[in-house]
């Protein structure tokens, strides 16, 4: 037998560690060649790491949430022919190793733990004081359980509604009364006693912060810290876009269904060439923004692991039913963990949607090192005037947070009223 090494390889360009969210082994387990080891988690993207060997799991290299250097010892294999053998792991501390050959360390703590300097005299021990006169505690009524308890029914029906055992009360009398019930309720501090509808505290759960959520906090709070961020907040009346969203869903045939998010990417991309500074990407260390000619424009998602942002590239080549096939297909791979690194890497600009829970308004914020993002809110139906006339219209606010060292706060409200001119008048979205 032989034991392998199994060492993580370089699994993306200047990628110096990847975090363990899962191992599907464990020690003293055996495992076949290309079954899978554990699934390492690098900049928004799990990799799968297969087994190149067949043994027994001896060891691994930590557990879910550690931090694993490229080139370290993921995990230790014994396996059953010749395989190259790794004496040496290199992830071994040095320090560990020099600890471990220093001769006398342990003879040296033994001697000074068992030969102490000097030792002081006994102190004198006091007389003991006398012991104090007990003093009898006040008799303290106690409900006696053997007894049937005695109350009219309106306490009765009052106890039973706030879920009190009248054999717990105190009565000042011969039967329970309101006031005895009352004062159980202010005094007993509620023990026994659960009023209906209120909520039961339930047990602390601390819950370690790894994997996806651990780089939405840490790219979250980079964001937060490097960018001053600014919103700006625009109601539009969407009603006639509605209108053709219905039509063109009632004669879609095979394509796919069409929601309000390809109609507003469509309007993203194309007020993006009268304000190129929306859509770029600003580098802190170099001093450099870059504006993109392209629109390769990232689709917050929502996931079971946590928020990811895969991309949809050269948007505006596309049309409202390339793009709605796209979205469906990016947010399915992100959904089932399936989207490769080239589809969560690469965004110039942003759009995050809550859908139906879109509320009033939102302050999204800047998935960094992009300079804007841009939130659509909930649909809702008002009155509104037209004229003189009021007829029911359906608005949306929209929403877009910017970074105030590219964008200026004019240059962000006229790009939103750019956008505005076209979504509510949508035929402009597909007159060239």
């Amino acid at each position: 037998m032989a034991r392998y090494s199994f060492r993580l390889p370089d699994i993306g360009e200047g990628i110096a560690e990847a975090e363990i969210v899962a191992w599907h082994v464990k020690v003293g387990e055996r495992v076949e060649e290309d079954a899978q080891l554990a699934d390492m988690m690098t900049d928004k993207a799990t990799v799968e790491m297969e087994s190149p060997v067949s043994g027994v799991v001896v060891e691994i290299a930590g557990e879910v949430g550690d931090l694993i250097a490229i080139g370290s010892t993921l995990a230790v294999i014994e396996t059953d022919g010749d395989v190259a053998v790794d004496e040496a792991p290199a992830d071994t501390p040095a320090e560990q190793q020099v600890e471990a050959e220093t001769p006398g360390a342990e003879e040296v703590s033994v001697a000074e733990v068992a030969e102490p300097a000097s030792v002081a005299a006994p102190a004198p021990v006091p007389a003991p004081a006398p012991a104090p006169t007990p003093v009898p505690a006040p008799a303290v009524a106690v409900a006696d359980h053997s007894k049937a308890v005695l109350a009219s029914p309106a306490v009765r029906a009052r106890a039973k509604d706030l879920g009190v055992d009248l054999s717990q009360v105190q009565a000042e009398g011969d039967r329970v009364r309101h006031a005895d019930l009352d004062a159980f309720l202010r005094y007993s501090g509620g023990q026994g006693y659960h009023a209906p509808g209120a909520s039961r505290a339930r047990a602390d759960e601390p819950i370690k912060v790894i994997g996806m959520r651990r780089k939405i906090a840490e790219n979250m709070a980079a964001s937060k810290r490097a960018i001053p961020h600014f919103t700006y907040v625009e109601e539009m009346d969407v009603t006639a876009l509605e209108e053709m969203r219905a039509d063109l869903n009632a004669n879609r045939g095979q394509r796919p269904k069409l929601t309000m998010l390809p109609f507003l990417i469509v309007a993203i991309c194309r007020t993006i060439p009268q304000f190129p500074m929306i859509n770029a990407r600003y580098d802190d260390e170099g001093g450099v923004v870059t504006r993109y000619g392209a629109v390769h424009l990232g689709m917050a998602t929502q996931t079971p692991a946590g928020l990811m942002v895969p991309v949809i590239r050269d948007a505006q080549d596309m049309n409202v039913w390339q793009l709605a096939s796209e979205i469906t297909r990016l947010a399915e791979a992100a959904r089932t963990g399936k989207a490769k690194v080239e589809e969560l890497t690469g965004g110039t600009l942003t759009v995050t949607s809550l859908g139906p829970l879109g509320g009033i308004a939102t302050t999204p914020v800047i998935n960094r090192p992009e300079v804007a993002i841009i939130g659509p809110n909930k649909i809702v139906e008002r009155p509104v005037f037209d004229g003189d006339e009021i007829r029911r219209a359906k608005l949306m606010n929209l929403s877009i947070s910017c970074d105030h060292r590219v964008v200026d706060g004019w240059d962000a409200a006229s790009y939103v009223q750019a956008l505005k001119k076209l979504v509510e008048t949508p035929v402009l979205l597909f007159a060239d």
